[in-house]
């Protein structure tokens, strides 16, 4: 007989059939014991009398063995139908079951709803701890959001390409690159695709990707690791960049749809509520800072907004324009690299964004320099060394339209759908300054 996962079974009521899954709970009443069953699909109650073969070996079975169980699916009575499963108006009358594998007792419990196990010890064991249900529903809501953004994508006639992630050089200018040994010279392990990117649209027009990004960056907070999944896109023949933010806004709406249709449970288990905006409002850079003084009392130093201000910020996006997101405009060209475009009415400025979303910035972008020589002459008034960039203006030598994009962190998206404490959280093997295992 073949296998049936356990979602099937809610068909098959008065029928013979054959599960196969890790033990999630088991309950002893008296004679008969209750086995709840998981597999990938969900999880059955199975019941075990005397009249099950091999019944009195059944009390050595523990937790998260693997049984492969033959057994009757049954109505359960009406006062015993359990409506937190969607399995809960059946149950499996097991006749014969197999041991598929044994385990050890387990250092933790993870058959509770809520773990509530420190952040460090929830990831020393994440081979069990993504185990749990609801730990493991993050990373369904987090398959919908890829399979969302590729999808909308590719509908917008976006065509999926992969780039190189080991580089011979930093590419972007900056220093926090992770070096690496290849073979007998040194390589990098690329921040991003970004002139990959560029490359492909002069034969593409429209590309996405979604693939690591490596940040060597020493951060100890709830919003950054040092790999993380980038949803990437570029497109060409654009007008300016408003047009940019047009298409993120639309792709941001129908990622949020989709989690909202198919991740009802996911999202209900973790309180979690999606609002999708009419339109995502846009304020510059320079208008924030104002507003940060005006309405907060913040005085912004330096020459970007902090972590505090972006939170500060979407609060007033919230207030004002009943928006979760917010787009600010018009970076300003000293903290922008080499080949965002400056604005030609404001030089200081220029046509770089952030998309912040629930008090964080979700994605970087904004409208690339395509002409050569305004390239190279942008490069150098960063104090760059255009010699170091030879292979990236090959690309502009041989005829590029006016193009841009942006840059996603998947895993901050599912952090703020679902109010995770850390992104850590969102990952399913977090790479940060200290954790390199399991």
């Amino acid at each position: 007989m073949e296998r049936t996962l356990i979602l099937e079974t809610i068909r098959k009521a008065g029928e013979e059939v054959k599960v196969a899954g890790w033990v999630y709970v088991r309950r002893d009443h008296g004679k008969i014991v209750f086995v709840d069953l998981r597999d990938r699909s969900g999880i059955l109650q199975c019941v075990v009398t005397p009249k099950t073969k091999n019944y009195a070996e059944f009390k050595k079975i523990k937790p998260h063995w693997i049984l492969e169980i033959l057994g009757e699916v049954k109505k359960r009575p009406e006062k015993l139908i359990n409506p937190e499963l969607v399995t809960g108006e059946i149950e499996l009358e097991v006749k014969e079951y197999k041991i598929i594998s044994e385990t050890e007792d387990l250092p933790i419990d993870i058959s509770s709803e809520n773990l509530n196990l420190h952040l460090e010890t929830l990831l020393d064991y994440r081979n069990l701890t993504i185990r749990n249900k609801k730990v493991g529903m993050i990373f369904k809501v987090y398959a919908e959001i890829l399979k969302s953004y590729a999808d909308f994508l590719r509908s917008r006639g976006f065509l999926e390409i992969k780039t190189p992630k080991i580089i011979s050089s930093a590419t972007e200018g900056g220093a926090n690159f992770f070096k690496i040994k290849y073979f007998d010279r040194e390589a990098y392990l690329a921040q991003s695709p970004q002139f990959y990117k560029q490359a492909a649209i002069g034969a593409f027009e429209k590309v996405f990707e979604i693939g690591p990004i490596f940040r060597a960056e020493p951060h100890f907070t709830s919003r950054h690791v040092n790999e993380f999944v980038g949803l990437d896109a570029e497109m060409g023949f654009i007008n300016g960049p408003d047009e940019i933010m047009d298409e993120l806004e639309e792709t941001m709406k129908y990622i949020l749809t989709k989690v909202k249709e198919n991740c009802q449970e996911e999202l209900e288990t973790y309180g979690a509520e999606i609002e999708i905006p009419e339109k995502i409002p846009r304020l510059k850079f320079a208008e924030a800072i104002v507003i940060l003084k005006k309405e907060f009392g913040k005085i912004t130093e330096g020459v970007d907004i902090d972590p505090e201000g972006e939170r500060l910020i979407c609060e007033w996006a919230k207030k004002e324009h009943r928006s979760d997101f917010i787009f600010l405009t018009n970076y300003p060209w000293e903290i922008r690299p080499m080949y965002i475009m400056p604005n030609p009415k404001n030089p200081k400025e220029t046509f770089g964004f952030d998309l912040l979303y629930r008090g964080v910035e979700i994605a970087s972008g904004g409208q690339r320099i395509h002409n050569y020589n305004q390239l190279v002459e942008n490069v150098k008034k960063k104090k760059l060394n255009p010699e170091d960039f030879e292979y990236y203006f090959q690309i502009f030598k041989f005829g590029m339209p006016p193009h841009g994009g942006w840059g996603l962190g998947s895993e901050r998206i599912v952090q703020k759908i679902l109010g995770l404490k850390s992104i850590k959280e969102a990952i399913l093997f977090p790479r940060d300054v200290k954790r390199l295992i399991p």
